[in-house]
């Protein structure tokens, strides 16, 4: 396990230095789901929500949000981005989705976003951004119809370039 970078020698918030970093391909993936009834389901699959077509606008929203995640993450660097990519599904109904039994049978908005630039500081936290505020999203435009839908398992799946290497969660680990 590493050192914390973002404190000073007095133990203060600072934002690390990566001027003298060389500039390198990163790519981040990350995920989020959305625990949704079957009634909500029925109503994003059908295009039947009314603020409009939910996966559309949360994907749109992703997108905005990974861009402006040094806006809203203190420490984050401005990064050029080169491309974002998030991809929005319906899954479910599955026992998976939690040890409350509340949620036995629930479908999922799945979201994954993939995030590339070259530079000297990853973008791990723009792909979590880019999920969270999607995910964020499905809950906005859904909240009329359902207010107690889970927004859950927000997580970076895998990292690669920067000189602390590549990262791959092994999802198989519960």
């Amino acid at each position: 396990m590493g050192e914390f970078t973002h404190f000073n020698d007095e133990g203060r918030a600072k934002m690390v230095d990566v001027g003298e970093k060389p500039e390198t391909v990163r790519t981040a993936r990350a995920a989020a789901r959305v625990l949704v009834n079957d009634g909500t389901y029925a109503l994003i699959r059908s295009g039947g929500v009314k603020k409009g077509d939910v996966l559309t606008v949360a994907q749109i929203a992703g997108i905005m949000g990974a861009k402006r995640t040094p806006d809203l993450i203190p420490m984050c660097h401005p990064v050029m981005i080169n491309g974002i990519d998030l991809h929005l599904s319906l899954a479910g109904p599955a026992e998976q989705y939690g040890k409350d039994p509340a949620l036995e049978g629930w479908y999922a908005v799945e979201i994954i976003a993939e995030t590339r630039c070259m530079g000297k500081t990853g973008v791990e936290m723009e792909a979590l951004t880019a999920v969270s505020v999607a995910a964020l999203t499905v809950y906005d435009m859904c909240k009329a119809v359902q207010k107690d839908m889970v927004i859950t398992d927000i997580r970076l799946l895998e990292k690669t370039g920067g000189v602390h290497g590549d990262f791959r969660r092994d999802e198989t680990v519960k």
